[in-house]
């Protein structure tokens, strides 16, 4: 059974040097004081009768935040356990310098995951995200993260977060559905909800079977067996390996800010676009310029919708026939009309505004909710290839759907420094209790320098690889089952009673996320 070195043991027991301590105090308040500046600068053109929106908006955010901190706990100790059990670098130096690479990758960060798991919530409950209901939704949501990622945490399991997230907005969606069977609410976009979970799936299964097949490559390609023995005494590796390892613990650290940080990001927004809509409803940044690019592109787009329009086709509210196509996914020729009368009225309405900016304060979350409508109707039709458009006419539809989410579809700054300093301030309250997971408790003896290298890299490239597509992985189920592989690779042994908790985690992550939110949202419904 591997057990940590006394130099091991003595480096994770220090406490941060004073130095480390208030540079990290530093970092951390002015990017306080950024985010707070900016906050208020946006909510000063905000006028509302009652005081409500903002204590909302405040608790809201705290848990937002929280569940971020709560992810720093977990996810981001996975990417610094390799270097620091093979001393290539001291553990608070580890910490720090996977910290400022998580910010740059939040901070880089497109969107698109963010985004992608939005979309496998109710559209009405999006569509209604101020209402008592959104509320319901977001705060249950968190909340049931939060609970498990801390339980999780606290018996040192590597749990995802991504998982946790994921099988919290499947149990909000599946229990509106039970709770509205009548009125014919919708429940969970399954094919995005299928999209997502392959990845989540499959992503540990290739971390175990990729890092096994490297490290196996690596002892064929490079003779020294240095590289596949354990660390002995504090020395830090040859020189290439350990500047590989730092590599890649970096790669691993911006990656994880890159991907793991847009799951917060996202729910900010609706939290924003929920309480305070004339500030973060639309964007702003839109300029009069691009505004009337996006005049002409409506133009465009509605001529194109035309070509397919049924004579027959007959509706009554644009909204109702577009919003029940994104709930149901049933396609009528109906459809066709009301999306192109939505997008016309979309053009029309920014042609009589300007600009996004001058949407009047009473027409700003409609607007919004007419430009989600008219984004997610497009890409379902695309998806579902029904009905059949020629490849021109969706250049030209692709075109305006890029436009509408540019509106729409944005995380100021702000929100991403936030984000980041939630995540670095978890990383260094509770980085400790996963690292020893990793380092110690997976394999029967002592990580050796090629097995996190191996493990790190291809970390590194699946998350890389999984932000880039816009997918949500577990940074946590990624390493720790490369880790796992490279003990197989290099005859180490595993130690079961972890591999098995670790499995027992994952396997009942997504259930007990899914229950649990599901009747946060009951109770939180019934009480709101």
């Amino acid at each position: 059974m591997a057990t940590a070195a006394p130099a091991i043991q003595e480096k994770l027991g220090r406490k941060p040097g004073m130095i480390g301590v208030i540079g990290f105090g530093i970092v951390f308040i002015i990017g306080v004081v950024y985010a707070g500046y900016h906050l208020l600068s946006d909510l000063s053109g905000v006028h509302t009768d009652t005081a409500m929106p903002y204590i909302l908006l405040g608790l809201a955010l705290l848990v937002a935040l929280g569940f971020e901190f709560v992810n720093g706990f977990h996810d981001t100790a996975n990417a610094v356990a390799t270097v620091i059990y093979t001393h290539s670098l001291e553990p608070h130096v580890a910490v720090v310098w996977s910290g400022f690479w998580n910010f740059l990758g939040v901070m880089t960060s497109s969107g698109l995951v963010a985004f992608g798991i939005i979309s496998l919530l109710p559209v009405e409950l999006i569509l209604q995200v101020g209402s008592k209901a959104g509320f319901a939704m977001v705060f249950a949501l968190l909340v049931a993260a939060i609970l498990w990622n801390l339980g999780t945490w606290w018996f040192g399991l590597p749990a995802s977060s991504s998982h946790t997230m994921i099988g919290s907005i499947i149990g909000v969606g599946i229990a509106n559905q039970l709770m509205q069977a009548k009125s014919g609410t919708s429940g969970v976009d399954w094919s995005q909800a299928a999209n997502v979970g392959k990845s989540l799936f499959l992503s540990p299964i290739f971390g175990f079977v990729l890092a096994y097949l490297l490290l196996r490559v690596m002892k064929a390609i490079i003779r020294n067996k240095e590289l596949y023995k354990a660390p002995e005494g504090t020395e830090p590796p040859p020189f290439w390996i350990r500047a590989l390892l730092v590599l890649t613990c970096t790669g691993v650290s911006f990656f994880h800010g890159s991907n793991d940080g847009q799951k917060g990001m996202g729910l900010i927004m609706l939290i924003l676009v929920g309480t305070v809509p004339t500030a973060y409803a639309l964007n702003h940044a839109i300029t009069h310029k691009d505004s009337d690019d996006f005049i002409a592109v409506s133009q465009q787009a509605t001529n194109t919708l035309s070509n397919y329009v049924s004579p027959s086709a007959v509706v009554g509210d644009d909204r109702d026939e577009v919003t029940a196509y994104v709930s149901s996914k049933q396609f009528t020729p109906n459809t066709m009309l009301a999306l192109r009368q939505l997008v016309n009225d979309i053009g029309n309405e920014t042609a009589m505004f300007g600009e996004l900016a001058k949407v009047p304060h009473e027409r700003v979350r409609n607007f919004r909710n007419d430009m989600y409508l008219v984004s997610e109707a497009l890409r379902l039709m695309k998806k579902s290839g029904n009905p059949a458009l020629t490849a021109a006419d969706w250049k030209v539809l692709d075109n305006y759907k890029k436009h509408v989410d540019g509106a729409t579809r944005f995380i100021p700054a702000w929100v991403k420094v936030a984000v980041a300093l939630a995540l670095g301030l978890g990383t260094m309250v509770g980085w400790k209790r996963i690292v020893v997971t990793v380092g110690e408790k997976i394999g029967k003896e002592h990580l050796t320098y090629g097995q996190g290298a191996a493990a790190e890299i291809i970390a590194m490239a699946t998350i890389g690889a999984a932000d880039g597509l816009g997918l949500p992985v577990s940074t946590t189920h990624v390493l720790s089952s490369g880790v796992a592989g490279t003990m197989m690779a290099n005859h180490s042994g595993l130690q079961i009673s972890t591999v098995r908790n670790l499995a027992l985690a994952w396997v009942l992550t997504l259930p007990a996320a899914m229950m649990l939110s599901g009747f946060l949202f009951w109770a939180f419904k019934n009480m709101f």
